[in-house]
């Protein structure tokens, strides 16, 4: 497939999620960065969102569990291009009964060509680089110039 440029603006659409023994990494990663991601709208999936706005009382619009279906609200978001920014702490060395949708998410990430963070060194690199704050270009598939060339 051909690829199009997506302009994406300054402030980033930054999805939190965390498998539940990363939930309490997640929220000290959070409280830790918690003045750079003021700077953008934030969403969760729904324990996970709720853990992190109680905790913070940043603003973050919580989605379903994912396991009920989150994760599959994530992925559909990032095709729309509501999400930008991934953190996903997952758990390594604990098989969760939702994994296809975790695979899925973790897929529709990368077609979508958004950066995605999964333990709390990737997570560093990314809160801290200078693109986070400035409106970038990335590449991603031309669905429109697809469909025109099936019709």
């Amino acid at each position: 497939m051909k690829s199009t440029t997506r302009t994406v603006s300054s402030n980033k659409q930054v999805a939190l999620v965390a498998h539940d023994h990363c939930k309490s990494e997640l929220l000290r990663w959070v409280k830790e960065h918690k003045d750079a991601l003021a700077h953008h709208k934030l969403f969760a999936t729904g324990t996970t969102g709720n853990i992190l706005s109680r905790e913070t009382g940043l603003a973050i619009t919580s989605l379903m569990s994912g396991p009920m279906g989150g994760d599959q609200q994530l992925g559909a978001m990032i095709c729309e291009k509501k999400i930008d920014v991934l953190v996903f702490f997952w758990d390594p060395l604990c098989a969760v009964p939702h994994d296809p949708d975790v695979k899925a998410l973790l897929r529709i990430a990368t077609v979508w060509n958004i950066p995605v963070a999964i333990n709390r060194a990737s997570a560093n690199y990314l809160i801290t680089s200078p693109m986070m704050m400035n409106e970038i270009d990335i590449e991603v598939p031309d669905y429109d110039k697809y469909l025109s060339e099936r019709l």
